[in-house]
């Protein structure tokens, strides 16, 4: 199946730049550019795209806000956002991932990690730029008001967890891959894939990059502080 990506950059030249790399996959297609973020969310209700690659910072309604727009739009519910920012790793970023972002890759990313980025969004699996250290991510997921990053009704909600599926969301807060959580519980990668699943409807989750939020923020992983 071809991919839908819809491009969202205040700078024309860089759009151009992608579509280019996009268009030029055939597995791919560009089906619109944004200049900011309510063209991009305008768009996105328009066209319905797979992967909409967000500047986090435009003029006027800004990536953030469009982010979060896209993700409480349950006619979006498919449409998957990985944030284009030059600095790969500050708190507005994170707030993007919280916003319901899938993940974010930065501007100066080879154009390989950039498709490669948009197979893994589309696949539904969580993206952090190779850039960015998981320790740091999990720091910053896990500042909150009370300096704990705990958050009361996030840890309520995995009480309908299962054992085994607390198991796993611990394992994909990890950053492992469905195999590779299947190798160290001694399950098959399908019962892997179906735990997710369940805990992601269960948490209300779009994709695994809210899941590995809501592990954070709930308190069921703790940030390490390398």
């Amino acid at each position: 199946m071809t991919i839908r990506v819809l491009l969202a950059d205040d700078q024309a030249l860089l759009r151009s730049a992608f579509r280019v790399l996009v268009d030029s996959e055939p597995d791919m297609e560009v089906v619109g550019e944004a200049s900011d973020g309510a063209e991009a969310v305008r768009l996105a209700r328009e066209h319905g795209p797979d992967v909409v690659l967000m500047d986090i910072r435009m003029p006027g309604t800004d990536g953030l806000a469009a982010t979060r727009l896209i993700s409480a739009d349950p006619s979006l519910a498919q449409v998957r956002v990985v944030i284009l920012t030059t600095f790969e790793v500050d708190d507005y970023v994170v707030q993007a991932l919280r916003a319901g972002a899938s993940g974010f890759l930065g501007k100066g990313s080879e154009p390989e990690e950039l498709l490669s980025a948009i197979r893994v969004a589309a696949g539904g699996e969580a993206l952090l730029s190779p850039a960015a250290t998981k320790g740091l991510i999990a720091r910053f997921l896990a500042q909150g008001d009370d300096g704990d990053g705990r958050d009361p009704a996030r840890s309520e909600r995995l009480g309908a967890l299962t054992g085994r599926e607390r198991e796993v969301l611990v394992q994909v807060a990890g950053g492992h891959s469905n195999d590779e959580i299947a190798e160290r519980l001694a399950v098959s990668p399908l019962t892997v894939k179906t735990h997710v699943n369940r805990a992601m409807a269960k948490l209300g989750a779009r994709d695994r990059a809210q899941l590995v939020v809501i592990a954070y923020e709930s308190g069921l992983v703790r940030p390490r502080m390398e």
